[in-house]
């Protein structure tokens, strides 16, 4: 497993993360417009195992949430990061501690989950990282303004390779 240190990810890495079909997403919001939740049904849909972290809630849509990584009943194969950068260097230790070795720090608009403290420890620890992407860009037929938005970074050279 190569560890990625680019900023933008690599593509061969993210595709790795996209074909394991268990993740947590840490951070997901209780607002159901917010794109944590448009991402967690998006990827229910797709047939992936998808189990909501955030310790202010206590279910999502009927479905348990649970407080940390370490409450799951099982292990997840990686783990999105919806959360303030700080938060984001939090979480990233526990994975360490959990041996999850995948880390997708998500940014759509706005600050992101993306810590500069957190993508070094990640790489210090080998943890795989995705930093400042949004996966509704790398997955296949999704929706026009998402094709967009990666075809913009395309533009800008922040599209990875």
């Amino acid at each position: 497993m190569a560890v990625a240190t680019d900023r933008k990810g690599s593509l061969a890495v993210i595709n790795e993360f996209l074909a394991c079909k268990r993740l947590a997403i840490v951070g997901i919001s209780r607002t159901e417009t917010d794109i944590s939740r448009a991402l967690w049904k998006e990827f229910r849909t797709r047939g992936y195992e998808v189990v909501p972290v955030n310790p202010a809630l206590n279910e999502i849509e009927a479905e348990k949430c649970y407080a940390s990584l370490r409450d799951l009943p099982q292990a997840v194969d990686w783990v999105l990061l919806a959360t303030a950068p700080a938060v984001s260097e939090q979480v990233v230790r526990e994975c360490a501690e959990l041996g999850i070795k995948r880390v997708w720090f998500h940014k759509g608009s706005g600050a992101g989950a993306v810590s500069e403290n957190a993508l070094e420890f990640c790489a210090a620890q080998g943890i795989e990282t995705v930093p400042g992407q949004c996966p509704f860009m790398f997955l296949p037929e999704t929706a026009f303004f998402h094709r967009l938005h990666g075809f913009g970074k395309k533009l800008t050279g922040k599209y990875p390779k």
